[in-house]
């Protein structure tokens, strides 16, 4: 499971850079910080439940995040 959350700072990462080429300065930074905390908790060594729990946590964080951005955030479509 540590692999896996190695594997998940690779694609941020990739993400990141791809954000970072097309001047979107404000993702592109919000990506390069997961990149690092997903290589961090991949080097960890935590139990596989711990990495589960993180993922969850991780999940639901992110979809508030983006239900939170979409609906308040964001102007009605014209």
């Amino acid at each position: 499971m540590a692999r896996m959350f190695r594997v998940l700072g690779l694609f941020t990462l990739l993400i990141a850079l791809m954000s970072f080429a097309g001047d979107m300065w404000e993702m592109a930074l919000l990506f390069f910080i997961q990149s690092a905390v997903f290589f961090l908790f991949g080097y960890l060594n935590f139990t596989e439940k711990t990495y589960i729990y993180m993922f969850w946590a991780y999940m639901v964080i992110a979809f508030l995040g983006f239900t939170y951005w979409s609906v308040f955030k964001m102007g009605l479509p014209a």
